[in-house]
């Protein structure tokens, strides 16, 4: 689960490989074609999107979304080029069968950057960093308070049928058991 940082998709890939499956965040995507278009056209888009993202079927949900990219491309050719950027990627729950609850909470990087916030907001009062492992040490400290505010992930019932479907597009050839959460 990214945001849009080209340097974050670069570090995935060659740390975790090129065959591992990142979810783009939908909302900083929606956020980033909203912004190249007028206010008056936005409601309509947003509705496009936000339905295209809910649907299930992978293939229909991909299908929406390009023909509101070549849509766009006629009025609004930054908005459809801004869409197209990373699109198959603000569906990989879909494709992996991620449905419900869980599908929306992985639809978002809001509980990411919330922790970050909150690892800021620790460090905040440091004057002068003196090395790495002070920088180290306040991160842990910082999460270690934003800790106190982790709620149970939503849909995490769900989990163990993504790590499921994770495997068998990781290893199509393994034998998959699927473990249930209690």
């Amino acid at each position: 689960m990214i945001d849009g940082a080209k340097a974050l998709r670069k570090a995935v890939r060659t740390v975790l490989g090129e065959a591992t499956p990142v979810q783009r965040c939908v909302r900083h995507k929606e956020r980033n074609v909203l912004d190249h278009l007028p206010e008056r056209e936005r409601p309509f888009v947003r509705a496009k999107l936000r339905a295209a993202w809910a649907d299930e079927d992978h293939a229909r949900a991909l299908a929406s979304l390009k023909a509101l990219a070549c849509q766009l491309d006629k009025t609004h050719p930054s908005a459809g080029a801004s869409l197209r950027e990373g699109l198959e990627e603000t569906l990989t729950v879909t494709r992996l069968g991620v449905t419900g609850t869980l599908k929306r909470t992985l639809h978002s990087t809001n509980p990411i950057e919330s922790m970050i916030e909150i690892v800021r907001r620790t460090q905040r009062n440091v004057k002068r960093w003196r090395d790495g492992d002070m920088r180290q040490r306040w991160t842990a400290a910082g999460m270690l308070e934003a800790e106190k505010q982790f709620r149970r992930v939503k849909g995490y019932r769900q989990l163990p049928s993504l790590i499921a479907a994770l495997q068998r597009e990781l290893h199509p050839t393994e034998e998959v058991t699927i473990v249930r959460a209690a």
